[in-house]
């Protein structure tokens, strides 16, 4: 395959990931109760069944499984199968929630130069991996061409509450 360099096909955001699911109506409970997603507007020209769900700038649209008593079902979490990452505040709120939920959940951690990510990985009700992390922590650095920006802004930007104002925050370099 040629190199492919900059934007070639001029891509602007992450909109949406489709997951197919037993139950529309549990996997949806799920997404807004546990993950804090708000259902939307569905089109009515689709003529099949399914809820479209938008929450932390990305949209999650969970299509009614054809055949959903043979789904296969996931039991072990791990940690490099398939995921969405959400980044969060808290780490230790996490924990405490999902063990409040009674929802199954692995712990991980990573490290790099002296920084340290925290992961926690736990299923959704169809076993598709959900990754909450502080991944905000760890730098993007490109291993060539233009910068990359992180996971979020608040390694380069920080609100000071004292001034209300934005100060920029060097990025750490590896």
């Amino acid at each position: 395959m040629k190199e492919s360099k900059g934007n070639p096909l001029h891509l602007s955001s992450l909109n949406h990931i489709s997951l197919i699911c037993k139950s529309v109506e549990e996997s949806s409970d799920f997404y807004q109760n546990v993950l804090g997603f708000i259902p939307v507007r569905r089109p009515g020209s689709l003529k099949f069944d399914g809820a479209w769900l938008f929450g932390h700038g990305i949209g999650i649209h969970l299509l009614q499984s054809e055949d959903p008593e043979n789904m296969p079902k996931k039991s072990a979490i791990n940690p490099k199968d398939n995921h969405i990452s959400f980044q969060c505040e808290s780490m230790g709120m996490v924990e405490k929630k999902l063990t409040e939920m009674g929802i199954d959940w692995v712990r991980q951690r990573v490290e790099e130069g002296g920084i340290f990510v925290d992961q926690l990985f736990f299923h959704d009700p169809d076993g598709f991996m959900i990754e909450i992390c502080n991944c905000d922590n760890m730098p993007v650095v490109p291993l060539a061409g233009e910068m990359v920006r992180p996971c979020s802004r608040l390694n380069q930007l920080k609100q000071s509450p004292q001034t209300s104002q934005i100060q920029r925050l060097p990025v750490v370099q590896p």
